[in-house]
């Protein structure tokens, strides 16, 4: 099993050195090539709330070497084959960090509570609703059907925002710097 929190301790300085803030460390199942496993990164700009292609491909630079430089001297980060994946959160973003729900309050937000969690009386474990805030580690939200609930944020098995009008609206457009290169090489390779 991966260590999460030691990938962490070990990204998040590779971040910082390029000015990021790391939102998320996790391991998924591989949606490219036979299978395996990913290690998802996902970043931002603290001036942005997002990372362009460039910034995603010097994270991923910084990573790898960090990680090889490891691996060279004999230390398993992750068992198996994987890759690395890097990118920006995204408008419907994840939410991680305190300053995630104190920033997006106000906002609809889908949370899914641990296993086993029995705080509520409703035995509901998915909450979907306006995002409230968060105080003292306690995020509550006005959950659609059940009204508002406290959730403990260490009981929160992972919590991201809905996509919505209001939502695209108070985001910043998406930078979409270099997309017009990629699409040249597209053609240009098409044409040959």
């Amino acid at each position: 099993m991966t260590d999460l929190a030691r990938l962490t301790t070990l990204i998040e300085p590779e971040a910082k050195a390029l000015g990021f803030e790391l939102v998320r460390v996790a391991m998924m199942p591989s949606e490219a090539g036979e299978g395996g496993e990913a290690l998802q990164i996902m970043a931002e700009d603290p001036a942005t709330g997002q990372l362009i292609i460039e910034q995603c491909a010097a994270l991923s630079r910084r990573v790898s070497e960090m990680m090889d430089a490891r691996e060279e001297v004999g230390e398993v980060l992750i068992e198996g084959a994987y890759h690395l994946e890097v990118s920006s959160p995204g408008i419907d973003r994840p939410l991680t960090r305190d300053k995630d729900f104190a920033k997006w309050a106000g906002h609809e937000a889908r949370i899914v509570m641990t296993k086993g969690w029995s705080g509520e009386d409703t035995g509901k474990r998915v909450f979907k609703g306006e995002l409230t805030g968060i105080d003292g580690g306690i995020v509550t939200l006005t959950d659609s059907k059940t009204g508002e609930v406290s959730l403990p944020q260490d009981q929160i098995h992972s919590a991201k925002l809905v996509l919505t009008d209001a939502l695209i609206a108070a985001t910043q457009p998406l930078d979409a710097s270099g997309a017009d290169e990629i699409e040249e090489e597209t053609k240009e390779k098409a044409d040959d």
